[in-house]
């Protein structure tokens, strides 16, 4: 097969930054995606609905108007959200809260320090069926890094679950078997999201001859085991696993300093990764489901009517990019990909 025709895909986890710095890399997305949900983890954090109908404007105003795209907002959940918000927000479109302990990521130090603290506003979540999109880790300093997804499983995810059956949770960006495990044997109403770096890059790629700064992410990448688990969970056409790219600008500058920003910026070629990953276990076939349609059934979105064709056609990554005046370098920099979208 050397071309491959799919439902327009949407992104449902993104970062887009504000300012100049939104204005440099929206329309990576908005030229491949339909939908993108947003993710609100400015400084500061969008927590109320009208600052999330003010970004959602700013995004549109940034992006090319010759592009079709539509931003889907969430509110930032901190320990200071009033449940009365939840009804406001999905009157108004909303599509999610975002759940981030307190210091596990990028602006996550105004996120939930005791979840039990915030279960008024889960139960009104669960009412108004609003989902609860996770950012899974704790953030315990004897903790190991790489432990603190399935930590956070045992710790908080499997209570969460039971305490609020019906609760629809999106559980963001899953690195690692266990993730995958829980979210399979979970009720209809648990689902995981997958991004392109955990499905081809595992942690020696990060770290062997020298450590490359621009695979780094939060969660951080893990052994290939888990590599191969999320691999085959995201082409096995199981609804609960859809297209999430995390993607998350920095620029070259912050990226390579002391600070090592955490996170991947995959958006100029995101849905080129993912069809290398099903071209190479033989799964084509589950693509569209994977990008386009599992996603949109569980936010209740239409589904996308316009197309996208991929064609089989090597490329290679060696394009660094504006960001706000500065440099970002692209996710797969200096790499060669399989597949090419077709405009």
């Amino acid at each position: 097969m050397n071309s491959i025709t799919i439902t327009r895909p949407n992104d449902y986890h993104l970062h887009l930054r504000d300012g100049e710095s939104l204005k440099s890399v929206v329309d990576f997305t908005a030229k491949q995606m339909a939908k993108a949900i947003i993710m609100p983890n400015l400084n500061p954090p969008v927590t109320t609905t009208l600052m999330a109908l003010d970004y959602k404007q700013r995004i549109l105003n940034a992006k090319n108007p010759d592009f079709d795209f539509e931003p889907l907002m969430t509110l930032y959940l901190t320990n200071h959200t009033e449940p009365s918000e939840i009804e406001i927000a999905k009157n108004a479109g909303i599509v999610g809260f975002k759940l981030y302990p307190a210091g596990a990521t990028t602006n996550s130090s105004f996120g939930v320090s005791d979840i039990k603290g915030v279960y008024p506003v889960l139960e009104e979540m669960q009412k108004w069926q609003m989902p609860l999109l996770i950012h899974g880790e704790v953030v315990d300093k004897e903790i190991d890094v790489f432990d603190r997804e399935a930590v956070f499983i045992d710790r908080i995810l499997i209570n969460l679950v039971r305490d609020f059956p019906a609760l629809k949770i999106g559980f963001e960006h899953i690195t690692t078997k266990e993730a995958v495990d829980f979210v399979k044997s979970s009720s209809d109403n648990i689902v995981a999201t997958i991004t392109p770096q955990h499905l081809l890059n595992n942690r020696n790629d990060m770290l062997v001859g020298g450590i490359k700064p621009h695979y780094f992410c939060l969660p951080i990448l893990k052994r290939n085991t888990h590599q191969q688990a999320l691999i085959e969970a995201a082409t096995s056409g199981n609804p609960k696993f859809f297209l999430g790219t995390d993607s998350a600008p920095h620029s070259k500058l912050d990226k390579e300093s002391s600070c090592g920003c955490a996170g991947c910026f995959s958006a100029p070629f995101a849905i080129e990764f993912y069809t290398q990953v099903f071209d190479k276990v033989n799964k084509l076939d589950k693509l569209e489901d994977f990008s386009s349609l599992f996603g949109a059934k569980f936010y209740n979105l239409e589904q996308n009517k316009e197309k996208i064709t991929l064609i089989r056609k090597k490329f290679k990554i060696n394009q660094e990019y504006n960001f706000a005046e500065k440099s970002i370098i692209p996710y797969g920099f200096g790499d060669e990909f399989s597949w090419q979208i077709l405009y």
